[in-house]
């Protein structure tokens, strides 16, 4: 009995994974660039909006949660099934996009943080991509999990530069009361935190994860803790980076233009010094991007592949069934290498790749709802005052990103 009751209390560590491997890769290279710099602009009345995402994140992600472990599907089979091949290819093709963006932005970021120690980038980013590849042929989803996971974990190592840097708790406060919202670039760049934050592959990818690994209706429960506390720690993380810089370069009233790894380490130097500032930004920008290029890159393969109605799955060995799976996934990682070799500015690319997800949450969360409705049987669906609070607050958000299209079309 004593036996039996030690194995449920550790039943959870089967369970978790999902929700926190998604959630660090959501405070990837350009999510952790977006947030120094709206610190930087923005100062401390950045950090309101991005307390008021948590709860949209989390309710976005536990949908898919829940429709990947009733219906033990993912979500562009779930797309192609019930609104046809068409809809099916627009979702792909909004998963596309994104992840496209978002893979060129973890290459810089691993290219930054070589940089930042006098590494090359065309040693470092060869390297991370064959690492990357590797990792999809260990024969097992939980095994990927669990080295993500772990390689995600180093963007908690920023927590000690905030210990470090000491910001005001007064002028914290202030922040959360003074909102700028009449000024256009303030605008964008909550649009660009809102996109960091909600991005479309994260839906792609939890969906298919639990369904990898086999979750069945009595997880729901654990599964949902597992994403509230990613949610959390993914929060926690851009909180943590509005502070810094607002504490220090935006507090400064400094000009300084954050335009590569090394200039956030630059930024930040003369307040808490040289090799601290290069160790904890190398350690939380490389962590993200790492965890972030694996999931994007299992997200879109996902994507695509269910689309196409292919056998899709890490727990599969290569052979002709998974081989088209395996190919897309090398791929991706293979032409964002490619890409990167060449010169991009990280910071306006990771805006700009952020404010990009914002426009499209409108067709993303769209299908989210609509497939919790359609789909699941009625005793898993929202009810009540929750499923009206999921519904007003993804409604808000995607008139937001629709509302964006003509102020960001302006700065462009």
């Amino acid at each position: 009995m004593q036996a039996i009751k030690s194995v449920k209390k550790y039943q959870w560590l089967k369970i978790w994974g999902p929700g926190l491997i998604v959630m660090l890769a959501d405070t990837d290279a350009g999510c952790l660039i977006t947030a120094a710099q709206s610190g930087v602009q923005w100062g401390y009345t950045m950090i309101l909006p991005q307390i008021l995402l948590i709860p949209i994140l989390y309710m976005a992600q536990e949908m898919t949660v829940r429709l990947g472990i009733v219906t033990h599907k993912g979500h562009g089979e779930l797309i192609r099934e019930n609104f046809g091949a068409g809809w099916a290819w627009l979702s792909a093709g909004t998963l596309a996009v994104s992840a496209i963006g978002a893979l060129l932005t973890e290459f810089i970021g691993v290219a930054g943080v070589g940089e930042l120690f006098g590494i090359s980038k065309w040693i470092t980013i060869p390297i991370a991509t064959v690492l990357l590849v590797g990792v999809a042929f260990i024969g097992s989803y939980r095994r990927v999990e669990k080295i993500g996971v772990i390689i995600g974990s180093a963007e908690l190592a920023f927590i000690i530069a905030v210990i470090m840097i000491k910001p005001s708790l007064s002028q914290m406060a202030q922040g959360l009361i003074s909102i700028p919202w009449r000024h256009a670039s303030y605008t964008y760049l909550v649009a660009a935190n809102v996109g960091a934050v909600i991005m479309p592959w994260m839906i792609f990818y939890q969906q298919g994860a639990v369904v990898d690994k086999k979750l069945d209706v009595h997880s729901i429960s654990k599964a949902r803790h597992d994403t509230f506390v990613g949610t959390l720690i993914t929060q926690g993380i851009m909180l943590i980076f509005v502070i810094a810089f607002a504490a220090t370069t935006g507090n400064s009233n400094s000009s300084a233009s954050l335009s590569s790894v090394g200039d956030l380490a630059t930024a930040l130097s003369p307040f808490i010094g040289s090799l601290p500032s290069k160790v904890l930004i190398g350690a939380s920008v490389l962590g993200g991007s790492l965890v972030a290029a694996l999931v994007v890159a299992l997200a879109g393969t996902w994507g695509i592949t269910e689309v196409l109605n292919w056998k899709h799955s890490l727990n599969e060995p290569l052979s002709r069934r998974t081989a088209g799976f395996y190919t897309i996934y090398t791929l991706a990682h293979v032409i964002g290498a490619v890409l990167v070799l060449a010169n991009f500015e990280l910071v306006n690319m990771a805006v700009a790749v952020e404010v990009m997800n914002a426009l499209l949450l409108p067709i993303v969360l769209g299908f989210l709802l609509m497939l919790e409705a359609k789909v699941l049987p009625k005793e898993y669906r929202m009810k009540g005052f929750y499923k009206w609070t999921v519904t007003i607050l993804c409604i808000i958000v995607m008139i937001f990103g629709m509302y964006m299209i003509g102020p960001v079309a302006n700065l462009w």
